[in-house]
């Protein structure tokens, strides 16, 4: 992965370049204690702004980049110790799974929320609850998803616990950040003016339907991502938030029927919360493998974890994503046959994972007929 990020020549290249020229730049300007003002591009939690900040803490041994790619490779380790000290075979997805992604890892900041998430899941599996949640509401606040670690926390006192810890920790940190820094809010504006990104479930279709022509649009560059422009793409991009809406529906509705809760359920419900949201995303980024990796892998750890097949198909899904960006990210962008049909069979694998996951979390913890247990 080292190797790679330094040659960095694979496909379309320039996946470091978001390190030495987009966050480098967000560096400089943090520095001045004010986070990017009506920059399109700056689109994460404030809390992000911590990480961006962190490589320059060693600017005078190492360069911004440098700096940066140590820490992720820390970042990594510890995720991956951290599975090894659980045990149950988890940590062979993470050290085997996350090489397939290539250098992206390590040139996006994605391990530092990812870190959080898994420490706090690993926390809450051994009952600490307070200490989990307090992680999730860190990890919130640097990339939002890592609350999602809460959905399966039991009924009662655990979810109390775990829910407001991470109120706690997110308002202690936002404040902090508001008495320190200017612009802080500044994010919200730009998500919501995203469209529909090409590798999305509906760019996908899209661009599907263009090579069949039945579809007449192109892609355009906006708000730091290649987005779909053309007939339909409001309407996809407005699918997409409603079906999000509707995986949170479905969280809610799981939460209030469920009740036969295993030592696994929060880790496999972490898993299908994560994979809903991702899959209905307008966006399904490149790095968003790093996170289901990891979820997954801390699955693969519980020994009554229901999550087995969902959590290997990530391991394909990872290496079709890789094949999507950066290796045919021209042809993507060009919404050629090869790289439309690769990104599309990257999203099927994501559907079919979150089809199975949300059955089965649904049938390992909501009554039904014991003949649906054995489907």
């Amino acid at each position: 992965m080292v190797v790679l990020l330094l040659r960095d020549n694979l496909g379309i290249g320039g996946v470091s370049r978001e390190v030495y020229a987009l966050y480098q730049h967000w560096y400089e300007v943090l520095a001045d204690r004010t986070f990017p003002p009506g920059d399109v591009t700056w689109q994460y939690p404030p809390g992000a702004g911590l990480v961006i900040l962190a490589p320059g803490s060693a600017s005078q041994l190492l360069s911004y980049f440098q700096a940066f790619v140590a820490l992720a490779l820390l970042a990594d380790a510890a995720i991956a110790f951290a599975l090894l000290r659980r045990g149950g075979g988890g940590a062979w997805l993470w050290v085997a799974g996350l090489p397939l992604l290539l250098h992206l890892p390590l040139a996006r900041y994605d391990l530092f929320p990812t870190a959080l998430a898994v420490f706090g899941l690993l926390a809450l599996l051994a009952g600490r609850n307070r200490l989990g949640g307090a992680l999730a509401g860190l990890g919130a606040m640097v990339k939002v998803w890592p609350l999602l670690i809460l959905a399966g926390l039991p009924r009662g006192r655990p979810s109390r616990r775990g829910w407001t810890s991470a109120l706690l920790a997110a308002g202690a940190l936002l404040l902090v950040l508001l008495w320190g820094y200017s612009h802080v809010g500044d994010f919200a504006e730009q998500q919501g003016g995203r469209g529909l990104q090409i590798e999305s479930l509906g760019g996908s279709a899209l661009a599907l339907a263009g090579l069949a022509g039945w579809w007449d649009g192109e892609v355009r560059y906006r708000f730091g991502a290649f987005e779909l422009a053309g007939p339909y793409t409001e309407t996809a991009a407005h699918a997409a938030l409603a079906l999000s809406a509707v995986a949170l529906g479905w969280l809610l509705l799981w939460r209030w029927r469920s009740w036969a809760w295993s030592p696994a359920t929060p880790a496999d419900a972490a898993l299908t919360a994560v994979l809903l949201f991702t899959v209905t995303s307008r966006v399904i980024s490149p790095q968003y493998l790093v996170w289901l990796l990891a979820l997954a892998a801390v699955c693969l750890t519980c020994r009554d974890s229901v999550m087995r097949r969902p959590a290997l198909l990530m391991a394909p899904a990872a290496a079709l994503t890789s094949l999507g960006y950066p290796i045919l990210y021209e042809d993507v962008i060009a919404l050629g046959p090869l790289g439309t049909v690769v990104v599309a069979l990257r999203n099927l694998v994501l559907l079919a994972a979150t089809a199975v996951a949300c059955r089965r979390l649904w049938l390992q913890t909501v009554p039904g007929p014991p003949s649906l247990k054995g489907l």
